[in-house]
């Protein structure tokens, strides 16, 4: 047996913001990142629409890029203290993540992070509060999904937190709220949403309800991607939909090694970090050759490309066409195509990738891989997209 699992309810539409006025409950606790929402007007904006409902409203605000176990703690306990019986977390994947594990604290204070790290071993939420989530960003698409990612600085180790109990309950996906994104950042997270929607169409989880998301994810990026990183407004509205799109699939088919690559290069490198988004832009291609070998992932890289439009008969043609395709996406966007040309040193890529490829076969995102990789392997891998050489393995 499978299961599908997304937010009751999603409003969309520029505007939809006002959807906050007609939660109901009596207290609201607003969880909030560094800034940009408040500079905006929009921070105010939600208190005035939660207060207009009827909510007493409290805010927690100054969450960090990839948040850490501490500020989750801090927050749980400003929980405890208010007793919302709304968490609605507004702003890029760090503060919606952040609430999402700070939810789980405030709920159970006696569980630990251990306990919550198993996959799918959450206990019973929603019996002191429900979620609502506002993303400012057209990437991650945690306002759909069942994940969360905090950091404990202290150990450098990443938690990756999935159970279907942390999906929200209400996600409001209003794009003037990325009207204003820096276009380095349009860039990141919409080839982050493409990944998302490629790794879950190859996914050894997709299934019958997840193809249609992911299909029609990647049609909207190809189609709208390029345009939103030229400040076209109509084009990032529809990005903002894409990426959530692309959510609904890997929530529900998870992903493959693009993101166990990511996740374990993003901070291991002393010439400093990589973006999520840009590292899996710079993966992709290489990980879609390597996947490819099977035939089983070939023919699904094929049909994406048939679907797309993009040219050749054979499986083969198709497949590098889809390659091409990115190759031509990170070129518009200024992402670099190799690890070296993104400046990492390479005395210490050798000296560290044997330990990364290590960690990477162990992510999370490994198991669902169409095709199985091993250390040696993934370090293999690894190589190429360090000197830009072709996956023939």
């Amino acid at each position: 047996m499978s299961r599908f699992t997304l937010p009751r309810d999603v409003y969309h539409g520029k505007g939809c913001l006002e959807e906050l006025k007609n939660l109901k409950g009596k207290k609201a606790i607003l969880v909030v990142g560094g800034g940009s929402m408040k500079r905006q007007g929009f921070l105010d904006r939600a208190v005035n629409y939660l207060k207009e409902g009827g909510m007493e409203v409290e805010l927690f605000e100054g969450v960090e890029p990839d948040p850490s176990v501490e500020t989750v703690m801090k927050g749980a306990e400003a929980m405890r203290a208010f007793e919302p019986d709304w968490i609605v977390s507004m702003g890029g994947g760090s503060p919606i993540d952040a609430a999402k594990a700070m939810w789980a604290f405030y709920e159970y204070p006696e569980t630990t992070f251990e306990e919550l790290c198993i996959p799918f071993n959450f206990p019973e939420l929603r019996k002191k509060a429900k979620f609502c989530a506002i993303p400012s960003t057209s990437g991650t698409a945690t306002e759909v999904t069942a994940f969360s990612v905090i950091t404990n600085y202290q150990t450098g180790v990443k938690y990756p937190l999935a159970d279907f109990n942390i999906t929200p309950d209400v996600a409001i996906v209003d794009p003037d709220l990325v009207m204003g994104l820096p276009v380095k950042q349009v860039a990141y997270t919409g080839m982050d949403a493409l990944t998302h929607a490629i790794e879950a169409y190859v996914s050894t989880l997709n299934c019958p309800f997840t193809d249609p998301l992911a299909l029609q994810a990647i049609e909207m990026v190809l189609d709208y991607l390029p345009a939103s990183y030229n400040c076209d407004m109509v084009a990032r509205e529809q990005m903002h939909y894409a990426q959530c799109l692309a959510g609904m699939a890997f929530s529900n088919a998870l992903l493959g090694i693009v993101h166990s690559m990511a996740h374990k290069t993003g901070a291991a490198f002393s010439t400093g970090h990589i973006p999520h988004g840009c590292a899996n832009a710079i993966y992709l291609p290489y990980v879609i050759k390597y996947n490819a070998k099977d035939p089983v992932a070939a023919k699904r890289y094929a049909e994406i490309a048939r679907r797309m439009g993009l040219a050749g008969t054979s499986e083969k043609a198709l497949i590098n066409s889809l390659c091409e395709k990115i190759d031509e996406f990170n070129v518009k966007l200024n992402i670099p195509k190799t690890l070296k040309e993104f400046g990492i040193n390479e005395d210490e890529f050798k000296e560290k990738i044997a330990k990364i490829a290590e960690l990477a076969v162990g992510d999370a995102c490994t198991g669902s891989n169409p095709r199985a990789i091993d250390p040696a392997t993934m370090e293999k891998l690894f190589t190429c997209t360090y000197y830009g050489t072709e996956v023939d393995f």
